[in-house]
């Protein structure tokens, strides 16, 4: 195996990891929402993180502190674009939306990712990619309508749709402006400096949010939802997608969203007490083939 080979199947590996655990998130915020307002739970998310963060970042922020200057506006428009958009939206679309809306429309990421990172010359969008991403989409679609037609055609849409759809456009951008513009930063320097130039932008939604009366009172239930979203998703699902980005491609890179749907199936089955269902095998067998023919496929073309 050549070393490039290696570095692509640790690129693969990562962001498969990345989007498990965002998968996780999302069985998690659509448990608590409920019970904590959506910026809330973005805003505490990511002071956790940061604090988590910030032990094994520090050692290296003096020596990476000319790089931050130089590009400080670049950094905190991808900060803003990811942690602060994306991630505050999906919380929020949670709450006038349903499940399935959000990842109905969520499907359409990779899609969005390809088409900026080729209409921007970041990346080309080849035959073999093209296929992968109509051949994974409707896989995607049979495991969120479980097989039934009709279950996708009678969806009604809400605000919430709306908020979904500026959240994946926001990362769409954010993985673009990341490939096409690599930062001499270390990993945990570069998500550090993100989330730290994203969190006043978060903080002032969130005292919008507080004014408006949505307060909540933390639990001790809700501890562990809270740690979680602060590692797992908000620190590894990070550093895994930056790292896959900057190796394979933003257009590549997004092909494996298209996992999102399956990994929330998976979760559900123990986590909830779904039952595994033939629409589930069939979903992940499309999505298997068009991943497939996007990644491994398109790069030994």
């Amino acid at each position: 195996m050549t070393t490039l080979q290696r570095q692509e199947l640790l690129a693969y590996g990562a962001l498969v990891a990345a989007v498990l655990f965002w998968a996780g998130n999302a069985v998690v915020g659509r448990g608590v929402v409920g019970e904590i307002p959506p910026i809330a739970l973005s805003f505490w998310r990511w002071v956790l993180a940061l604090i988590i963060l910030l032990p094994f970042a520090w050692p290296h922020l003096r020596a990476s502190a000319p790089v931050i200057r130089r590009h400080l506006g670049l950094l905190t428009l991808l900060g803003v674009l990811s942690a602060g958009l994306f991630n505050t939206l999906l919380y929020a679309a949670a709450v006038t939306t349903t499940a399935v809306n959000i990842t109905l429309i969520n499907a359409t990421m990779p899609v969005v990712i390809a088409l900026a990172a080729w209409a921007t010359a970041t990346e080309r969008l080849t035959a073999r990619q093209g296929l992968g991403l109509c051949i994974a989409l409707p896989g995607v679609l049979v495991i969120i309508s479980q097989g039934d037609l009709d279950r996708l055609i009678g969806l009604g849409f809400a605000p919430g749709d709306l908020l979904m759809t500026v959240a994946i456009t926001s990362w769409a951008i954010y993985s673009v402006l990341l490939r096409r513009h690599p930062l001499e930063l270390r990993p945990t320097v570069l998500l550090t400096a993100l989330v730290a130039l994203a969190l006043p932008f978060i903080f002032a939604l969130y005292m919008v949010e507080l004014a408006r009366g949505h307060t909540f009172t933390v639990t001790t239930s809700q501890i562990p939802a809270f740690l979680y979203v602060a590692t797992l998703p908000s620190i590894l699902s990070y550093l895994g997608w930056n790292h896959g980005v900057r190796v394979i491609g933003p257009g590549r890179a997004g092909m494996f969203m298209y996992l999102m749907p399956l990994f929330a199936a998976a979760l559900a089955l123990p986590l909830l007490g779904e039952q595994l269902e033939g629409y589930h095998a069939a979903g992940a067998l499309l999505i298997l083939i068009g991943l497939y023919l996007a990644t491994w496929g398109a790069r030994k073309a």
